[in-house]
Parts: C-alpha cells; sequence; structure tokens
C-alpha cells in the first residue's frame, strides 16, 4: 500500500490542475484505481471531463515511474523502508587498499637508513630422533616472528573498526630468517597466512620440523646429555639492515616446556637464548640469535636391558669360584657364562650408539666385562690343571710350600692353616720313615749273613734254627718278596696320595688368592665407572 500511494503522489505532482486549482471530487473514468482517485489526475470543473491533452501527460508519468517501482520490488531492499548495505565487505576493501600498491620485493620501510627490528621466540614441541651416528637431530619447534611493514598500517574507523587481517604470506614482503645449522629440509606444514595489525606490525607464525647437524657426546651413554644450537639469522640483510631481537624474556624462554611432549626418550631441560653479531673477513657484521636447546636422555630401559643382565651375569661368574677347585664342573660353568656373555653383547651391539669419533663408555664396560670372564676361566683352568691328577706330578718344591702354605695363609687369613702345616710335617715324616725303613729292611735282608751279627745289630735274640732253616727254603723267600712288594706299593701309595695333597692344598691357597684378587678388581672397576658417571652427573 506504501508503494501504491508513492506512486499515487508522484503522478499528481506531475500534473497541474485547471483554473481555481481545485481538485474533483471524483474520478468518474473508468477503470479507475484507488491509487488514482487519491491522486487526480486533473481538476474537474463543475463535474465536466478533462481536456484530451491531458492524457499523455499522465501515461508519460506512468511510464517514468516503471523503472523505480521495479527497483522498489527488488529483493535488495530491506522490509520496513531500512537502507541497503554497502556492495563489498570490510575485509575486503581493507585487502584491496593495502595490496593493490604494495610491492613485496623491497624492504617495507619509507626511509631506507630505517632498521627493521625482527624479533623472533621459540617454543621446543617434540624431539623426533636423535642420530648419533650421522649427527643429526631431529626437533619439532614452534617459531614465532614479528616486525613492523611501514606499508600495511591503516585508519580502523575507516573500515568498520577492523584492526588486525590476515594477508597471504606470499603477497607481502618477509625476511629471510634462516637456520645456519640445517641439513635437509623437514616434512614441515605449510602455513600460508600472516597476522597484521592496524599499526603495522605483522606476526608470522608457523611450526617447523627441524634437522638440525650437532655435535653428540655419546660417552656417558645412556646417561648423557646433549646441547645442540639453533643459530637464526638473515642470509643477506646485514645488522643496518634487518636486526634481530628475543620476543620474550630469556628466563621465560628458558623453562618454558608448556607445549613439549614429555613422553618420548628425551627430556628437555632449558633452552638458553644468546644474540651475537659476527663478520665475515671484515665485511659488515650481520645479526643472529642462538637457541642452545638442552637435552637429557631417559636411562631407565638401557639400565634395565643392558647393565642390570650384564651386572648378573658378572655376580654369577663370582659365584662360580665357590664351587670345589677339583671338580670339573666349573669349567664348564665358566665356559656356558663366556659363551651366553657373547650371545649378548651380540644382541645389544644394534642398541648401542655407533660413532666414528669415540666409544661410549659403556662399550668400554661391556668389553672389561668380557676381559674379566675370561681372565675367570683362565684362572679356574690353572687351578683344575694343579688339582688333576696329581699322582703324576713330582713333589711340590720346597718354596712353593713356603710361598703358598705358609705365607699366603697368614696373609689371606684361612682358618686352616694350621691343618696345611699338620699335613705337611706329617708328609715330611712319612716320607723320611719310608725311606728309613726301605734302607733298613735292604740291611736286614742282604748284610746280616751271620746271625751273631744280626744279633748284635738288631739287639734282639738269636732266631732259633728252624727258623733259620724255614728262611732259607725257596717257598718263604716267594712269600717275604711279595710281602715286601705290596708294603712298598702301599708305601708309595700313600706317598702318592700325601703329594695329591700336598697340590691340593696348594690349589686351594692359589684359588683362594685369585679369587681374591679378581674380586678386588671386579670392585675397582666398579668403584671407577660409578665415579666417572657421578662425576658426570654433577658437572
Amino acid at each position: 500500500m506504501q508503494r501504491e500511494r508513492l506512486i499515487a503522489r508522484l503522478i499528481g505532482r506531475s500534473q497541474k490542475p485547471d483554473g481555481g486549482g481545485k481538485a474533483s471530487k471524483e474520478c468518474h473514468l473508468p477503470p479507475c484505481s484507488g491509487s488514482l482517485r487519491a491522486g487526480s489526475l486533473g481538476s474537474w470543473r463543475g463535474g465536466s471531463r478533462p481536456s484530451r491533452a491531458m492524457m499523455p501527460t499522465a501515461l508519460g508519468a506512468l511510464l517514468a515511474l516503471l523503472p523505480l517501482a521495479w527497483m522498489l520490488q527488488s529483493p535488495g531492499t530491506h522490509r520496513g523502508g531500512r537502507a541497503p548495505e554497502p556492495a563489498e565487505p570490510a575485509l575486503r576493501r581493507l585487502s584491496h587498499y593495502l595490496l593493490a600498491h604494495y610491492q613485496k620485493g623491497t624492504r617495507p620501510v619509507r626511509d631506507w637508513r630505517t632498521t627493521t627490528n625482527v624479533a623472533i621466540d621459540l617454543m621446543v614441541y617434540a624431539i623426533l630422533s636423535v642420530d648419533e651416528k650421522n649427527q643429526v637431530l631431529t626437533t619439532y619447534i614452534w617459531y614465532r616472528q614479528h616486525w613492523t611493514d611501514e606499508f600495511l598500517r591503516w585508519d580502523p574507523e575507516q573500515f568498520n573498526n577492523l584492526t588486525q587481517i590476515s594477508l597471504p604470506v606470499e603477497s607481502i614482503w618477509v625476511p629471510d630468517i634462516l637456520i645456519n645449522e640445517f641439513v635437509d629440509v623437514g616434512k614441515s606444514p605449510h602455513v600460508p597466512y600472516v597476522y597484521v595489525s592496524h599499526h603495522g606490525e605483522v606476526q608470522n607464525l608457523k611450526p617447523i620440523q627441524v634437522m638440525t647437524a650437532c655435535s653428540l657426546d655419546i660417552y656417558y651413554f645412556p646417561f648423557d646429555v646433549q646441547n645442540c644450537s639453533l643459530t637464526f639469522t638473515s642470509w643477506l640483510h646485514h645488522i643496518r639492515d634487518i636486526n634481530l631481537s628475543l620476543w620474550r624474556q630469556p628466563e621465560l624462554v628458558k623453562f618454558d616446556r608448556s607445549v613439549f611432549m614429555n613422553q618420548g626418550e628425551w627430556e628437555l631441560l632449558y633452552v638458553l637464548s644468546h644474540f651475537q653479531e659476527f663478520s665475515v673477513k671484515s665485511s659488515d657484521s650481520y645479526a643472529e640469535m642462538k637457541f642452545y636447546v638442552v637435552i637429557r636422555r631417559r636411562p631407565l630401559f638401557y639400565t634395565v636391558s643392558l647393565l642390570l643382565p650384564s651386572i648378573f651375569l658378572m655376580l654369577m661368574d663370582i659365584v662360580g669360584f665357590y664351587l670345589p677347585p677339583n671338580s670339573g664342573e666349573r669349567v664348564s660353568f665358566k665356559i656356558t657364562l663366556l659363551l651366553g656373555y657373547s650371545v649378548f653383547l651380540i644382541i645389544v651391539s644394534d642398541t648401542l650408539p655407533a660413532t666414528a669419533v669415540g666409544t661410549p663408555l659403556i662399550g668400554i664396560y661391556f668389553v672389561v666385562c668380557m676381559a674379566l670372564l675370561v681372565i675367570s676361566l683362565t684362572e679356574t683352568i690353572l687351578i683344575v690343571r694343579l688339582v688333576h691328577k696329581q699322582d703324576l706330578q713330582p713333589h711340590v718344591p720346597e718354596w712353593v710350600k713356603r710361598l703358598l702354605l705358609e705365607r699366603a695363609t697368614v696373609l689371606l687369613c684361612i682358618r686352616d692353616r694350621k691343618k696345611f702345616s699338620q699335613s705337611r710335617t706329617q708328609s715330611s715324616d712319612i716320607s723320611r720313615q719310608v725311606e728309613s725303613n726301605d734302607s733298613a729292611a735292604k740291611l736286614n735282608h742282604y748284610g746280616c749273613e751271620d746271625s751273631r751279627e744280626c744279633e748284635t745289630a738288631g739287639g734282639a735274640r738269636p732266631a732259633p734254627a728252624s727258623a733259620i732253616q724255614a728262611e732259607g727254603s725257596p717257598r718263604m723267600q716267594g712269600v717275604l718278596g711279595e710281602i715286601t712288594a705290596i708294603r712298598q706299593f702301599l708305601e708309595k701309595r700313600e706317598e702318592f696320595r700325601d703329594i695329591a695333597r700336598e697340590w691340593l692344598q696348594v690349589g686351594y691357597v692359589l684359588d683362594v688368592l685369585l679369587f681374591r684378587a679378581y674380586l678386588a678388581a671386579v670392585l675397582a672397576y666398579s668403584i671407577t665407572l660409578g665415579t666417572l658417571w657421578s662425576v658426570w652427573r654433577d658437572a
């Protein structure tokens, strides 16, 4: 209804009435709409009909108002008579305003003497891998940088109070900040936009997978701490063009673990930051910002899988010394331990880090443990050789008896050393008695041909004549010879037993001596390793 009234009002204004200017009371033109009644096509005087000259004028006015009516009926108009919105949004207008005449090939300063200050920040997200062989550290970081672009400023009131906008990074100038330690391009996601504020401050935030060269020290593996640097610098612009600074305070950067994934093999200790200037062959100085990422390996897995099995095998080797030295089970037990340790080293060889620079301390530990097992087996073979088949060996030399059975027993605090001295005295007395009995028997058998001489030498009463006659019979001579042979055999066997007993005592004392020397070597080696690791941890 409002549109119809507006059209009728415009039609009435476009026509002039006849005579006194009074409008007619009623419209008699068939057909006549209500809108035309309200506006009156002409002035009627006294009910007379309108002139023919007024008809083309009204028709022309209607045709002129048709485009206006079509515009009013279009969907772009708002209901209630409100004004339409602007044709282009504020973001588009601002983007066109900023990038229409922008040149990204030049540094964004109006005065070339002005230095562009780039503030950078670093947050370590994860330690992906540490390649000790190739000396490469792979990390995933959140990198942030911001600078001021003097050609990206605007008045927010002209753009619907818009104070920040995201623009394509390919459309604006970006500083050439690189990492000097880069060795390979990582699989970093591409972030195509940067944030720009109305003051001209540009913020470039992006995650980066960094593969950098690092001098890895694996001597204290698996208790090692690595310190790798990430050096950010402009590859082309010197310090008068681009200067670097730290976005946050160094204390905030140092202990920031808010985004670090703390469930891997490596633990982030802290991140140090340092700014410095450097020049190449007296040329212009360049600004660089160094971040030192200090990480530490978690040693629990390697302690359980490498150190504990080796320690258990060494303890079993020490326990093996309590087996009797005259049994052959000790040799087989030691050989089994040595073979088991060899298989263990083959299995863990892939776990140990391999570098051409040096050998980790744990590798030296394994080699020394293998050497101790070999020494232990050699000692066992020596002891078994001493106590095995003693009847084929000569008497123990006197210097060995004095050194081992007398002095060594006192030095080693052996409780039953009196038994060794008593057995040694008894064996010497028995050997002397055997020799004296043999010589006396030979004298009595061959030297006493006369009965009186035998009586005088032996101090006994003279034998009867029957006994003398029986002694001369051949059968009695054979019996006496057999008895003498049996006696000599028993005496010889007793002598061999004494020799075997002496060598067994020597082997026992020597076994105790070597065992305690071996135990002292193992303890000294363990104390040395513990001292080295404790000194390293304190440092």
